[in-house]
């Protein structure tokens, strides 16, 4: 959408506002109404987002029109009017005069806000959260950038974009990659865990806006999502007035009923949150403090590689498995926490304005100012807020927020300034996690030149960058390319970091994953069980990392025939996942998967079986029907009911499976043509040979035109192919179809790999 564009002949676009993953804000004037409204555009669907990616945005963009337009309170914000322009989804909004509280925060340097204005606020935003329960809402998202304060006093909440109806919320709704939707430093621990979330997990959040805006930090002052979201389940936030000491001990113990782990040790209601806010006085309780000072053990840095602690050191530590993770500029108090957009525009964290003061054109470069100190500091908040996107595997969003940060860091450091590649790595990083290897490649390529001749060949963020080129020359069908690359980085981290240090293991781990794609699937198994050895012994044995390589190990075990060690493992680790990462996650998921396979490989059928039921469930409620992950597990449990013989059972889930693959992932995709290979085998056992050939022979026809006629898929189908028409008694087109094959091998084995 252009500027000065009409849409629908009302809607007049003046001038773009806000912009990020999901599509701009425009500030517009309503022709017909004479008044200045907010208009925010969904981005249309590019290629190098998949079908089902562009479905969620579009559902999830209709929810927040059709929730928020349903709630009618002075302290929510107006939805005016919703429609489509040319295919793209657009939402009338009231346009806001003001801030939120990220900003008003950042404004005031993270000191804290006044006591008065703290209880103010929570006033009046347990009154929108109680209108908005009474309608059967919850938010789910309820953070500082989604609260603004108006110029005249008045505060609104916003963006609906991820709440639900009550009567949806049997569980919390993942994201593809297990995290429930939130932000990780006002998530509440049911989110995180997974569980059903009801108004009590919003009550949670406003007790980590509340403590946020009355301290100047969050509950869980860490700059690692992973670290912040362990926070939020196990230890208990300091009390507020060890941060500030003036605070009412009534406000102070509000805000920690409200952040109370179990839901129903907080508050009942927003209702009951409205009353004991009325009886809160601004006064302070004890000798005041100067405003937005900390205690000194809070706004010191962590010394030493240990587990991180809470702020302060007070309270239970963080799991074992934290060791490593490393507290960032939020925790050591040297920057402002993360910039929000324009409050204007009534948006959520995830979009991104451009810092005032910026130039549109980039001066010569003998004559570039000295970059802005405060736009500086905001693009480095909008950078970490790009890692916890990440971190949270919306790579999409992610990578909108690193593309944007390193265009503004490029036009004011320059282009080979470490800053603006950090950018770009981590635009090449979004690139990879999206699918787009080769555009990923080029940028790493890149990157990797430029940090070379900036910071050195040895440089801890060159070998970051080299290290992920291999792993993109991994995937793109390059694994000897990928495997010179690991061993190089393998030396330099060694020699430049010591062979312990986690990312040396990770070097390690990565190249034990490639050794199996190379076939050396010994010397794999040999190096991920070592890797996994030193992993449990630097990080701890129940850390993400050990368990992703014991997963490992387990798995090429499971190639090397050696079932019975595989499925001990999978088991373990799957364990050892459901405590650390949470039971829905799907690192846990996949190790219950493959627990399943190796159940069926033994022989263990009927075990199997119900463990793919119980799997299936898990999955369905927490990736959702048509996660391909689910349909991966529905496929697994039709080969075992083939497996005991009950093949018309196995016939229907194979034939449900294959339609929704077809629809998810297309009719070509390997995963599709796996399961219509298992419909041709099912109806083979059911004597319907007829049906059968089709089926095959559709299978050898994609393969071949995807793979190629010498790829090993298809000669196995095409071998199918043969043994069906010997069953339907036709030898002399099965003989042929059998020398094609074999001469095709041939062919392949004397032209080499």
């Amino acid at each position: 959408m252009g500027d000065s564009r009409l849409i629908h002949g009302r809607y007049r676009l003046l001038d773009r506002i806000g912009r990020g993953g999901m599509g701009e804000v425009w500030r517009a004037r309503d022709e017909s109404l004479g008044r200045q409204v907010a208009v925010k555009c969904l981005k249309p669907i590019g290629p190098e987002h998949d079908r089902a990616s562009g479905r969620v945005l579009r559902e999830r963009f209709r929810r927040e029109a059709r929730v928020a337009a349903s709630l009618q309170h002075p302290g929510i914000t107006v939805v005016h009017d919703f429609g489509e322009a040319d295919g793209v989804p657009y939402l009338v909004m009231e346009l806001l005069q003001g801030r939120d509280l990220s900003r008003l925060l950042e404004d005031n340097k993270q000191h804290p806000l006044p006591v008065d204005e703290v209880v103010d606020i929570a006033r009046q935003v347990a009154s929108a959260l109680a209108h908005t329960h009474d309608q059967g809402i919850v938010h789910r998202d309820l953070k500082p950038a989604n609260i603004v304060r108006l110029t005249d006093g008045t505060v609104k909440i916003c963006d609906f974009g991820i709440a639900r109806l009550g009567h949806d919320l049997g569980s919390s709704r993942l994201t593809g990659t297990g995290i429930a939707m939130g932000t990780p430093h006002y998530m509440s621990p049911e989110q995180i865990g997974g569980s059903a979330v009801d108004r009590r997990s919003d009550l949670y959040s406003l007790g980590c806006v509340l403590y946020e805006i009355a301290t100047g930090v969050p509950p869980f002052d860490l700059d690692d999502a992973w670290a912040v979201l362990v926070g939020h389940r196990d230890t208990p936030p300091p009390p507020p007035r060890e941060h500030r000491a003036e605070l009412p001990g009534h406000l102070e113990r509000i805000i920690l009923d409200l952040l109370a782990k179990e839901p129903g040790h907080r508050p009942d209601s927003a209702h009951d949150l409205a009353d004991r806010l009325a009886e809160v006085s601004p006064r302070p309780d004890r000798a005041a403090v100067p405003r937005g000072r900390v205690t000194a053990a809070v706004a010191a840095a962590p010394s030493g590689p240990g587990v991180p602690d809470v702020p302060g050191g007070r309270g239970a530590r963080l799991p074992s498995w934290t060791r490593g993770m490393t507290t960032g500029r939020m925790a050591a108090g040297a920057a402002p926490a993360p910039s929000s957009p324009d409050p204007a525009a009534a948006l959520s964290g995830e979009w991104i304005a451009r810092p005032a003061g910026l130039r549109e054109e980039e001066p010569p470069a003998d004559t570039r100012p000295a970059p802005p100190s405060r736009a500086l500091t905001t693009l480095d908040g909008r950078h970490d807020a790009g890692l916890s996107l990440g971190r949270l595997g919306r790579w999409a969003e992610a990578g909108e927020v690193h593309r944007a940060v390193a265009a503004e860091r490029e036009h004011l450091l320059g282009p080979e300034h470490p800053d603006t590649l950090a950018s770009r790595h981590e635009v090449a990083l979004s690139l990879s996690r999206t699918g787009r290897a080769a555009d990923a490649l080029r940028e790493f390529q890149l990157v990797t030149g430029a940090r070379r001749r900036v910071l050195g060949a040895d440089h801890a963020d060159t070998l970051a960058s080299r290290q992920e080129k291999a792993h993109v020359l991994a995937r793109t069908g390059r694994p000897l390319d990928a495997h010179q690359s690991y061993l190089a980085v393998l030396a330099a981290r060694e020699r430049t970091q010591g062979p312990d240090h986690p990312d040396t293991l990770r070097c390690r781990h990565d190249l034990a994953f490639n050794l199996g794609r190379l076939g050396r699937l010994e010397d794999a198994y040999t190096m991920a069980r070592d890797v996994a050895e030193a992993r449990a012994r630097v990080l701890g044995a129940e850390h993400p990392d050990t368990l992703a390589t014991r997963f490992e190990a387990a798995f090429t075990l499971s190639r090397l025939g050696r079932w019975e060690q595989a499925l001990d493992i999978h088991r373990e680790v799957a364990a050892a996942r459901a405590t650390a990462l949470g039971a829905d996650h799907p690192d846990t998921l996949a190790a219950r998967h493959e627990t399943a396979v190796g159940l069926g490989r033994l022989g263990r059928t009927a075990e199997a079986l119900e463990s793919y039921r119980a799997l299936v469930a898990d999955r369905t409620r927490a990736q959702g029907p048509d996660h391909p992950e689910t349909l991966r597990t529905r496929h697994g449990l039709g080969v075992a009911l083939g497996r005991l013989g009950r093949w018309e059972e196995s016939l229907a889930e194979a034939r449900e499976v294959c339609a929704l693959r077809e629809r998810v992932l297309g009719a070509e995709h390997a995963d599709t043509l796996v399961s219509r290979r298992e419909i041709a085998v099912a109806l083979g056992w059911l004597d319907r040979w007829g049906e059968a050939l089709a089926e095959y022979r559709q299978v050898a026809d994609a393969r071949e035109r995807v793979l190629g006629a010498e790829h090993p898929d298809t000669l196995g189908a095409r071998n199918d192919e043969a043994q069906c028409l010997q069953r339907l008694d036709r030898p002399g087109e099965a003989a042929e179809l059998y020398r094609t094959v074999a001469s095709l091998r041939q062919a392949r084995v004397a032209g080499g790999p």
